[in-house]
């Protein structure tokens, strides 16, 4: 701090030095005693020193008022000190600034609002036609029904991956956090994919778990969706498991074509497809990275280990990672 001030004091610095250059040469050319300029030097530097020594106080205990209102201004500016002259200048500007960027905020954010109040309407009505066609197909003896039904639930599937993409930026997640049965929520991840499973004859390996878990049971069955969904869609052939390693974490192992080493450091960003969503043309790049961001919620960890065979997602549900977060 003592090397900013002087900094910001050196202009004065400069100009006492030059006076006293000034005077000393003035009684030089007088033929003055060197020792009234040695005397007028020595008190103008005793007093300049004592008036730097109260001006350094006043300097520090300013700013460090400032650096406490560093952490405040983002939620009032009414604690700025009035300031006079040039200061006073600039704190009616940061104020200005302040409610400008309060108005911008309050727009944008009833903007968000609005626009998540329409989506999550467009998700609850869009429903209805899904289900409806659902009824037909399965009253229809068409020999395409099953995959049409297929790609109806795909259509719900991503219609409830905008309403989440919409909520976790929202203030309001409607987060119930308490102890579930977690066999309950792989079963409905399990029954919702279930024909995918025999359509493609994939063998699906799964003994009941016998665990609870502290989350909430509605986002981290989405996440479990989500990992079952990407493992049925890149393993052509093969097998699905489903199992617990200590401490408490969820692993679900395929034998699928596996992610590439060079992908998987992007695999749970945002809109990374990497190379087999690539030669799919259809994966969005969202699905892990909703993963991510809801355990993050939740408190839950969640890691990914591919190799030649197969992939394994880690969903670490301990208490002791929900405690870390």
């Amino acid at each position: 701090m003592i090397l900013t001030y002087i900094s910001s004091r050196m202009k004065s610095i400069v100009m006492w030095a030059v006076l006293c250059l000034t005077f000393a040469a003035v009684f030089a050319l007088f033929g003055l005693p060197l020792g009234a300029v040695v005397y007028g030097g020595a008190l103008s530097g005793f007093f300049g020193l004592v008036f730097l020594a109260a001006d350094f106080i006043s300097y520090r205990n300013k700013r460090l008022r400032l650096l406490r209102l560093g952490s405040e201004i983002t939620v009032t500016a009414d604690n700025l000190p009035e300031e006079r002259g040039l200061e006073g200048d600039y704190i009616r500007l940061i104020r200005t600034l302040y409610d400008r960027l309060r108005e911008y905020e309050n727009e944008t954010r009833g903007r968000f609002d609005s626009m998540t109040d329409y989506y999550t309407l467009w998700v609850h009505q869009i429903k209805t036609p899904i289900a409806a066609m659902s009824l037909i197909l399965q009253e229809s003896g068409d020999g395409s029904a099953p995959e049409l039904r297929e790609n109806l639930k795909k259509i719900e599937q991503y219609t409830e991956m905008v309403l989440v993409f919409l909520r976790l930026d929202s203030d309001h997640t409607d987060l119930v956090i308490k102890e579930y049965d977690l066999d309950g929520i792989v079963r409905q991840a399990v029954r919702r994919f279930s024909s995918q499973f025999i359509r493609k004859k994939l063998k699906l390996i799964y003994e009941p778990l016998d665990r609870k878990v502290l989350t909430d049971e509605k986002w981290l069955l989405f996440v479990i969706e989500q990992i079952i969904s990407n493992a049925v869609k890149y393993t052509p052939s093969g097998e699905v498991e489903i199992y617990l390693e200590d401490p408490l974490t969820l692993c679900v192992r395929d034998t699928g074509i596996g992610i590439s080493p060079e992908d998987m450091p992007r695999i749970f960003e945002k809109g990374y497809t990497g190379y087999n969503g690539r030669s799919d043309k259809k994966a969005s790049g969202i699905g892990l990275y909703l993963c991510r961001r809801i355990c993050g919620k939740l408190g839950h960890g969640i890691t990914a280990e591919s190799g030649e065979g197969g992939t394994v997602i880690r969903l670490n549900l301990s208490v002791d990672m929900l405690r870390t977060e």
